[in-house]
């Protein structure tokens, strides 16, 4: 099966991952709901009636609703605009620099979604990267980044995926899944506790993710099994000689695939010492 890749470079994405952890997903999929959609790679390559897509993270989320209130040639149109306004480049560090100032000069409810994204296809490994005070501080991707012809194709395919998926973006604690019963399947890729993600650490403008967390999210999970809503959790047990000890108690009472992914960090010393990263994928089917 061929996969789609968002047009946005996600951290924590799971393109690469796909064909390890949907041969897992249920056949049949009435309502589907991503938790943590981030990029959307899951989301946007699930065959469901309906489909919802949460991430806490906003921005990521308005980008995806302008992108739906757009037509496809609208949204293009309106990138190449922006891109040669600043006159952005993979060397043009200047006008990448100032339309990041322009950008973070507006009030954070009057900011430009697409500016947001355009800035994000010139940056720095196409990252997301916020400081406290919610502005946006990437650096500039020089000689790599650009709005290139694969990431236009990337935006036309994913654009169609759009129309019957419903965003959000709220704090999982906050969502009322009450609704999702039999036929229905939530996925949960939250941030792993125990690596060091930059979406993780606190420092990017939005909230670190900690043991309370974790729990919680336990707690939710083991509400829609009550609910006999289906779900899958992607979560690492093992990184760097730290163990998630929370989560192997907790996922004792479901079955676990072990996801073999070959981490930058998981090279043969790493191995042998027990260091290795561990990506296991958690259901209740």
């Amino acid at each position: 099966m061929n996969y789609n890749k968002s047009p946005l470079n996600y951290i924590g994405g799971k393109y690469k991952m796909l064909p390890k952890i949907m041969k897992f997903f249920p056949r049949q999929i009435n309502v589907m709901y991503d938790l943590f959609a981030g990029g959307c790679d899951v989301c946007t390559n699930i065959i469901a009636n309906q489909i919802y897509a949460n991430d806490i993270n906003f921005f990521v989320i308005d980008i995806y609703k302008t992108f739906q209130n757009m037509s496809i040639t609208e949204l293009l149109e309106a990138i190449e605009q922006i891109i040669s306004c600043w006159n952005l480049s993979k060397t043009n560090e200047g006008g990448y620099h100032a339309l990041r100032e322009h950008y973070n000069a507006r009030p954070i409810p009057q900011r430009d979604p697409l500016e947001l994204y355009v800035l994000v296809c010139y940056s720095f490994n196409y990252q997301f990267r916020f400081n406290n005070s919610q502005d946006y501080n990437n650096p500039f991707g020089r000689d790599r980044s650009c709005f290139n012809a694969t990431m236009r194709e990337n935006l036309i395919i994913f654009h169609r995926k759009l129309n019957k998926i419903k965003f959000s973006s709220d704090d999982f604690r906050d969502l009322d899944l009450h609704f999702l019963g039999q036929g229905d399947f939530l996925y949960a890729d939250p941030p792993y506790r125990i690596t060091t993600a930059s979406y993780n650490d606190g420092k990017r403008g939005f909230k670190g993710w900690g043991v309370e967390d974790d729990l919680a999210l336990f707690d939710l999970l083991d509400q829609l099994d009550a609910q006999g809503v289906r779900f899958a959790l992607s979560n690492v047990t093992h990184h760097k000689g730290e163990k998630n000890e929370e989560l192997m108690r907790w996922k004792r009472r479901y079955h676990t695939h072990r996801i073999n992914y070959n981490y930058a960090n998981s090279n043969y010393q790493a191995k042998k010492n027990g260091l290795a990263t561990k990506e296991v994928l958690i259901t209740n089917y």
